[in-house]
């Protein structure tokens, strides 16, 4: 029953992700057809969205997962845990908004936006109001609301698209033959700019359909089924130890944002000029379709957190369902990999419609590696989390972290983006292998290391072949398709008992 209740959260967390990534496909489809990689525009996207997925890790400051191990801690009130998870990070992101207006010139001209200060604090209050908004959605997913959680992410991602189609398809049509209409608020050249005001007005509207996640006055249900009047409660000893436990989880995450991020924040510096606007917004184009790796793992994320914490005081339990866990993740995120290098000149053409993009596309398996190895790390922090020793996992992550960071400052001035793809690989390599040999040690599990390492060489074989087929076209896709069903048919194959035990489980 519990891996039948993880593959359905899975299912219905992923599905927002999913559908996200597939429509964000279509936005890259779009951007990329109104921002040419010669304009450079879409490296300003790439570059901007980079910094706030690192503020948002500092915003948040760790209080997610600390959300969900103290308000599962007997002693415990979970009401007043998720009280100052909301004032903490509340209060961070006010004041991370204040520093920002007060120096918002200085800020831009440092970032090289001095001509668009307004593109700086626009991603402020974005980032400042989505870090709030994380701490109601941890909410739902600790009370396992994941259809609620699942309607608000889709309504959040079909505002997105909705104002995108009319920004980028409708309003250029109607500035063609009727400007008077929309010139009080459309500009023609303003392109990179209304992607950030679209987010903004899109987190806008997320923010007021969590109201009754966050105002004062409703009821809060803890996952044991008691009911309290939820109003904000600050409890200072609470804190420290929310604290003491949330600070080494800030440092592993503002770490392994880095290893996401890091080469799109520091490119303009090391590539300076339109040279490295070009170059990023290349590789930001090309680096979307390795993203399918990272919808998954966040999908697996958001229902598996709350399954091993609701179940962290039993030891049999959690180990079991973490070594299950662990070889399924892998079975299927290889298999996702495959299905995109076996379609990848199908997504091309589909996803970048400028082919002044496509030279960047054989950063995409390395990439799709990278985040393979960052979703089995997450797999193994596990084991330092519920010990509650999560500065293992700061330390792991700052060593990944001044891996990939080694790796671009030496060797991205001398082969640009593809030094970016092989910086986040080795990062995370290293964190998983930190993380793997040392949680043997403190608190092992007993993974099924025989039938992972089988279907990671199964894998590599397909991939390799896939790579050194020696013809093009339709034949090349038809035969890539067939290597993928080998695996497919094998995964089938060998996990044949798992189906028949959700079946039963079903039954009964």
């Amino acid at each position: 029953m519990l891996l039948k209740t993880l593959f359905k959260d899975t299912a219905l967390y992923g599905l927002p992700s999913i559908v996200g990534r597939f429509l964000n496909y279509l936005l890259v489809i779009l951007y990329t057809a109104v921002m040419p990689a010669s304009s450079g525009e879409y490296g300003v996207v790439t570059n901007l969205y980079a910094f706030t997925a690192l503020i948002l890790v500092f915003l948040t400051f760790g209080m997610e997962t600390t959300l969900f191990r103290f308000a599962n801690k007997q002693d415990e009130n979970p009401m007043h845990v998720y009280s100052t998870a909301l004032i903490t990070v509340g209060s961070l992101s006010l004041g991370f908004l204040a520093i920002v207006f007060a120096f918002l010139s200085q800020l831009s001209s440092w970032l090289g936006y001095a001509e668009h200060p307004e593109y700086i604090a626009i991603m402020a209050i974005i980032v400042a109001i989505d870090a709030f908004a994380c701490i109601p959605f941890v909410y739902l997913r600790y009370q396992q609301k994941a259809k609620k959680f699942a309607c608000l992410k889709m309504l959040n991602i079909l505002v997105n698209i909705g104002l995108n189609l009319l920004v980028f398809l409708v309003c250029p049509l109607i500035n063609e033959s009727h400007p008077s209409w929309i010139s009080w608020f459309y500009n023609s050249q303003y392109l990179a700019g209304y992607v950030f005001v679209i987010n903004l007005i899109t987190s806008i509207v997320t923010l007021l359909l969590l109201f009754k996640e966050w105002m004062p006055g409703g009821q809060f249900k803890a996952s044991d089924g008691s009911v309290y009047a939820f109003h904000y409660v600050w409890d200072n000893s609470l804190f420290k130890r929310m604290f003491r436990y949330s600070y080494p989880i800030l440092i592993l995450g503002v770490a392994g944002v880095l290893n996401q991020t890091l080469d799109k924040i520091i490119y303009r510096f090391l590539v300076p000029g339109l040279e490295g606007e070009q170059q990023l917004g290349i590789y930001g184009a090309c680096f979307r379709i390795a993203m399918i790796m990272a919808m998954f793992t966040q999908a697996f994320r958001f229902a598996y957190e709350p399954i091993i914490f609701n179940k962290s005081k039993e030891r049999k339990d959690v180990v079991e369902t973490n070594a299950l866990g662990m070889k399924y993740f892998i079975a299927v995120s290889l298999l996702g990999f495959l299905a995109v290098m076996a379609w990848i000149d199908v997504l091309k053409v589909v996803i970048i419609r400028d082919s002044g993009y496509w030279e960047g596309l054989e950063v995409v398996p390395i990439v799709m590696a990278a985040e393979i190895m960052m979703g089995i790390y997450f797999n193994l922090s596990f084991w330092y989390k519920l010990i509650d020793q999560t500065l293992w996992g700061a330390l792991f992550s700052v060593v990944g972290c001044t891996v990939l960071c080694a790796v671009n400052i030496l060797f991205v001035p001398q082969y640009g983006y593809m030094a970016c793809a092989w910086g986040g690989f080795a990062g995370y390599a290293t964190c998983m292998l930190f993380s793997y040999f040392v949680g043997q040690h403190k608190n092992p599990i007993p993974y099924d290391m025989k039938a992972i390492a089988g279907y990671f060489l199964l894998a590599v074989v397909l991939f390799v072949t896939m790579m050194v087929l020696p013809f093009d076209g339709i034949a090349n896709i038809v035969v890539r398709t067939l290597l993928l069903c080998v695996y497919a048919a094998v995964f089938c194959f060998r996990e044949l008992p798992l189906a028949r035990l959700l079946k039963k489980s079903k039954q009964v």
